[in-house]
């Protein structure tokens, strides 16, 4: 068995302890003083805590068990016990991380902070949970069994619907800003979980089309250290035949690429796109994903 296969466990289960901390932090960081309900049944937990004092962390578990048990069949072996793990972590923290307010509601932008920074950090925990293979909700998986069952209705749209569902409670229940600051903070956590999942666009992809492509070929990899990829490329209008060239480097290399180019030929069609995750040789480790 290769050693990757052999780690991945550890790895996961590390990914999904501490996203469970991160992720619980954000609620008596951020969430919870200021009333902010970002969607999902912990949304439901946090407009509970608003109504009854209710803890969170276990209101949201509670919650959750029963779709949980009602989904688990639909999912394999392996996510589900992840799954539950992450989801009793990430309820446990909610309630044991005792840490003072960072977003005071009462200051003028106490609210606006808490549910960004608030976002921020949650949104941080739950991307570093799903890397680990796991979800913190029974209601990802019965989107999961739904859309098994009814196709055209996708995971996405679903949680969309029972986010919208929290958001127009909290509007009712708490108060109509209230409800503005959950959707800021559901659009800006989405965001951040998006970042954690693929990455931080650390790297750059360079196109090259040029009659010159074999010499500024041979320049980057000599130089730069750098692969690079030949494709043929035929021209719309001209109907030429050009090489097509692709290397992917650092951000510091995107200027001596531009340099190799401007002297191998100056007439060369060239376009750099930021790359949200670069795996293999000279960047992360394709297997330790």
């Amino acid at each position: 068995m290769k050693p990757f296969k052999q780690h991945e466990p550890l790895r996961a289960y590390t990914l999904i302890v501490l996203g469970s901390i991160i992720g619980g932090a954000a609620y008596p960081l951020f969430l919870v003083p200021n009333n902010i309900a970002p969607g999902g049944l912990t949304g439901v937990a946090t407009i509970l805590n608003y109504l009854f004092g209710v803890p969170v962390g276990v209101t949201s578990l509670l919650l959750n068990l029963p779709l949980f048990l009602i989904g688990y069949r639909a999912m394999g072996r392996t996510f589900v016990i992840r799954s539950f793990v992450a989801m009793v972590l990430f309820s446990l923290a909610i309630d044991l991380i005792k840490l003072p307010p960072l977003a005071n509601p009462e200051d003028p932008d106490g609210v606006l902070l808490g549910s960004v920074y608030g976002a921020v950090v949650l949104g941080v925990g739950l991307g570093l949970i799903l890397r680990g293979g796991a979800t913190t909700g029974g209601s990802d998986m019965i989107a999961r069994m739904v859309n098994k069952r009814i196709p055209f209705i996708t995971v996405g749209t679903f949680l969309f619907i029972v986010d919208c569902i929290v958001i127009l409670a909290a509007a009712f229940t708490m108060s109509a800003r209230a409800a503005l600051y959950a959707l800021i903070c559901i659009f800006v956590s989405a965001k951040a979980v998006d970042l954690v999942l693929a990455g931080m666009g650390s790297a750059k992809a360079c196109f090259i089309i040029s009659n010159h492509h074999e010499k500024i070929a041979r320049r980057i990899m000599d130089e730069l250290e750098r692969g690079a990829t030949i494709l043929s490329g035929i021209g719309a209008y001209s109907g030429e035949k050009r090489g097509v060239l692709i290397s992917v480097v650092s951000r510091t290399e995107v200027v001596p690429v531009k340099r190799i180019v401007r002297e191998e030929d100056e007439k060369a069609f060239v376009f750099i796109t930021d790359t949200h995750e670069t795996l293999g040789e000279g960047f992360s480790n394709l297997t330790g994903e």
